[in-house]
């Protein structure tokens, strides 16, 4: 399932990839030009941030849920 996220900071980032880190499926997170590891940190800092970003979580129902909404959480 997918979902975009806009990740502005240096602690969202980090925060994104501690709570993907922590799913028992893959994370795939993208834009135009490349896919990568969601729970790569350094991975994570080759993506264009200028704008949301799309996330592929390799899970559905509850699982989806939970962790959706914890990663829309870290927009506030």
């Amino acid at each position: 399932m997918d979902f975009n996220i806009s990740l502005t900071t240096f602690q969202q980032i980090q925060t994104f990839v501690a709570l993907a880190s922590r799913q028992p499926f893959d994370v795939q997170v993208g834009n135009d030009r490349q896919t990568i590891n969601g729970k790569d940190f350094m991975g994570m800092f080759s993506l264009d941030y200028s704008r949301p970003i799309n996330v592929h979580a390799d899970c559905s129902g509850d699982d989806f849920e939970a962790f959706h909404q914890d990663a829309l959480a870290l927009q506030d």
